[in-house]
Formats: C-alpha cells, sequence, structure tokens
C-alpha cells in the first residue's frame, strides 16, 4: 500500500508542477490514508484517490479593471472547483499578490476535507486574484470586484457554487461582488455567496465563525486532559478577522491573550490585548499592529514572529507555512499544551511532527478552523428558507458542529490506532465520507 501511495504521489507531483503548496497538501494527506485504504480496498479499485487529486474544473481568467489615474490595469482571475460529491462547490475567494494557481488549488483540496467533516452538504472549491486591495481607493476595489464578477458569474449559483471570502474579500467585497451578480443575472439570488451584509441576507455569527471555531476545537481538545482556557496565556498570530475572533472568544473562556501580529512584526501587550482598540486599528482605519502598540503602550517587535513569545496555547491564524520547525521548538520550551489552527495549513510538517512528538495538542486547520464554512452553510440555510436567525441560536450551532468535528477526529483516531493523532483523525474522517459519496456516484 505503501508503494501504490507513492505511485499516486509522484504522478500528482508530475502533472503539477511547481506548486510546492497543493504538493505539501497531498503528502500531508496521503500520509494519514495507508490504513484506510487497507481496510477499504475498494478505494484503490475505483481510482478514488487519483480523482481526488485532480480538480473537477479549473478556471482562470483575465480580470481588467481601471485605476483612479484612469490606466488599465490586468489582474489574474482563478476558481477551482475541486469536488462536488457532497454538495455544491464551497470556498472562499483569496485577494492577494501572493495567489497563483498552485496556491488556489492546494486550498481548494483542504477545502474538500473541511467541508466533509462539518457534516454539511457542501462539496470543495477555492478561487481569487492577485490583485492586492491593500493601498487601493474604495473605488478602485470596487471596480475591480465587478470586473471578476463579471467572468466569474457564469460558473457560479447557490446549487452550483458557492465563493465566500478569505484573505483580501470581507463583508466590502463580497457586497461589491454580490451587486454585480444579481445586475448581471437580474436575480436575488442569496445563497449564491456567503459572507454577506446582515441587512441584506448575511447570517450572524459568519464574522466570527472562524475565529471562534478555532478556540471552540481548542477548547474540546484541552478537555480532553482536564483543562481549559481560563487563566491560560495565548498568543495568536494575524491581526485580521479570524486572530481578531479568536482572541474575543478566547478571552471570553477566561485566557489571557498576550500578543498578535501582521506581516511587519508583532505586538506584546502583557496586559491583553484590547481587542476594540485592535479592530479600530486595523479594520477602521486599515493599519499596521504597530500603530495598536503606539497608542496601547504595548510593546512592537519589527520583522519577528510571535512565536518567540511565551504561551500555552498558540493560535496560528495568518498564513500558510507561517509556523516552523524553529518556531515549535520554541512553543514547546515555553510550555504550550496546545496548538489549534485559525489559518490553512499555517504549520510546516516538520513543526506539525516536533509538536506532535513532544505530546502538545495539535488540531489541524481542516477541522479547527471549519466553523467558517460551517457557518457559511449556515447561511445558505437561512438563505434558502427566507429566513434569519439568532446570534444565540446560530452560535449553539456552530459550537455544536466544532464539538461533532472534534469527537469524530478523536473517535477515527482512536479506530485507527493513533488515539490522540488530530491530524490523521481529520484526514480520514474526512476522506472517507468524501470516498464513500464518490463511489455512490460513479465514474464521473
Amino acid at each position: 500500500m505503501k508503494e501504490q501511495l507513492a505511485d499516486i504521489l509522484d504522478q500528482v507531483l508530475r502533472r503539477n508542477p511547481g506548486e510546492r503548496e497543493f504538493h505539501q497538501a497531498v503528502r500531508e494527506v496521503f500520509e494519514s490514508l495507508e490504513p484506510v485504504l487497507r481496510k477499504n480496498p475498494q478505494y484503490v479499485d475505483a481510482a478514488v484517490l487519483e480523482r481526488l487529486c485532480e480538480p473537477e474544473r479549473q478556471i482562470i481568467f483575465r480580470v481588467p479593471w481601471v485605476d483612479d489615474e484612469g490606466r488599465v490595469q490586468i489582474n489574474r482571475g482563478f476558481r477551482v472547483e475541486y469536488n462536488s460529491a457532497l454538495g455544491p462547490y464551497k470556498g472562499g475567494l483569496r485577494f492577494h499578490p501572493s495567489v497563483y494557481l498552485g496556491i488556489v488549488k492546494f486550498l481548494g483540496f483542504e477545502q474538500v476535507f473541511k467541508n466533509s467533516l462539518t457534516g454539511m452538504p457542501i462539496g470543495g472549491g477555492k478561487g481569487g486574484s492577485d490583485f492586492d486591495p491593500r493601498g487601493r481607493s474604495t473605488g478602485e476595489v470596487m471596480r475591480f470586484c465587478q470586473s471578476f464578477m463579471t467572468e466569474l458569474y457564469r460558473h457560479l449559483g447557490e446549487h452550483t457554487d458557492v465563493p465566500a471570502g478569505d484573505i483580501g474579500v470581507g463583508g466590502r467585497e463580497i457586497g461589491y461582488l454580490f451587486g454585480q451578480y444579481k445586475r448581471i443575472t437580474n436575480r436575488w439570488e442569496a445563497g449564491v455567496l456567503t459572507g454577506k451584509g446582515l441587512s441584506w441576507g448575511g447570517s450572524l455569527v459568519r464574522t466570527e465563525a472562524t475565529g471562534y471555531g478555532t478556540v471552540l476545537f481548542a477548547e474540546r481538545m484541552l478537555a480532553t486532559r482536564g483543562a481549559s482556557f481560563d487563566g491560560r496565556r495565548v498568543v495568536v498570530s494575524g491581526a485580521g478577522n479570524v486572530a481578531q475572533y479568536a482572541i474575543q472568544k478566547a478571552q471570553q473562556l477566561g485566557a489571557h491573550v498576550v500578543a498578535c501580529s501582521d506581516s511587519t512584526g508583532y505586538v506584546l501587550d502583557e496586559r491583553g490585548i484590547d481587542l476594540p482598540l485592535l479592530q479600530q486599528v486595523r479594520e477602521a482605519e486599515r493599519l499596521p499592529v504597530s500603530v495598536y502598540a503606539e497608542r496601547r503602550g504595548a510593546t512592537f517587535v519589527p520583522g519577528r514572529r510571535v512565536w518567540e513569545v511565551g504561551a500555552e496555547v498558540a493560535l496560528p491564524c495568518a498564513t500558510q507555512n507561517e509556523l516552523d520547525e524553529d518556531d515549535a521548538a520554541a512553543l514547546v520550551r515555553s510550555g504550550v499544551l496546545a496548538v489549534s489552527e485559525g489559518a490553512n495549513m499555517p504549520t510546516t510538517p516538520a513543526a506539525v511532527a516536533l509538536l506532535t512528538e513532544a505530546g502538545v495538542l495539535f488540531a489541524p486547520g481542516k477541522a479547527a478552523n471549519a466553523g467558517g464554512v460551517a457557518t457559511s452553510a449556515l447561511e445558505m440555510q437561512q438563505n434558502a428558507s427566507r429566513d434569519a436567525w439568532t446570534f444565540e441560536y446560530t452560535e449553539q450551532r456552530l459550537a455544536g458542529i466544532m464539538h461533532g468535528i472534534h469527537d469524530r477526529c478523536l473517535a477515527t483516531a482512536d479506530e485507527y490506532g493513533a488515539p490522540g493523532n488530530y491530524v490523521l483523525g481529520a484526514n480520514i474522517a474526512g476522506f472517507t465520507k468524501v470516498a464513500d459519496a464518490m463511489l455512490a456516484l460513479g465514474v464521473v
């Protein structure tokens, strides 16, 4: 079985040259699958893995738009509709200069398993552009979003493909995208995009969901060792949406959150992060965390990673491969108990191995940050029924989903002889649900 897996992996690497993030995501899943394939040879016979590693559809398109000086700008747009065995493609759009096909495929591949773990009827997809909204005027962002949707709209639909936000795509961008979709199609199809504003079809808790879910998963992990967040020293990477609401939920559970970061460095605030001030600086004024430090009287450390700050719980909520082996070693030395990934694949494979060997509770992003897409699916439910739920009810549903994901990962790890291994549990639990659906649907 190891040889068969190695052969399939070699084939994937050859067919997708230069896409290092995609290679890393596939390799990480493959490392967990030997026991499940041995137990279920039908997956091998039906070439489920080979099909799962090939997206159902990859869309790449030109995005022309005009800046404030009247100059024509050209960006590249992507949508990878990865797997629809469980439902319509579901996954965010990322606007960032680093976006290329390999990034989008890695995110889409991860999304397939993440969406499977939620138990909701949604497939996996991802998209975005190399457009950078930072430093652009509101008018420029609007014109870009309108041009982007003018091409993408023909591939979307509430029963086909339902995008949401990601890095660089928040409520403002979703609004412009939805407005253009509505204008072109002449339909108020609220379920075609999630992350919408509350006054026009959005869901309460959607803004908070990814960060909240990351902490709720970690809370459940800590409970397996008789621990909790109460009084724990916590560090969070990032300072955007996921990080902010991870901070908020951790603080609600009694944690002492002392650090966060952005691409310029990190803030150490021993009094505890002042979340309203952080949100004012980052969301309202779109300024770096150094401004927060200046106004708060906290310490700003430029060009360094937040993981050098000692903590009992670490929440990587920024971007892929932001926590490496050296960072993991520093966390272990500081006595870290748990690491819960709020971002997609933020921990390198070497760092995961080190943390696991040290006995640290480790929650992979496909499980721990599934709260965002789960609440997107709840938003789709509300749109389909023309309903709107209360914050309390929606948060209750989110907590139930996150606890269910945790328990499913833990039970699966136990079943396959790796108790406490959330990576193996998440990979196998996510894979088997999709694989069974693919078998049921035939060779398509």
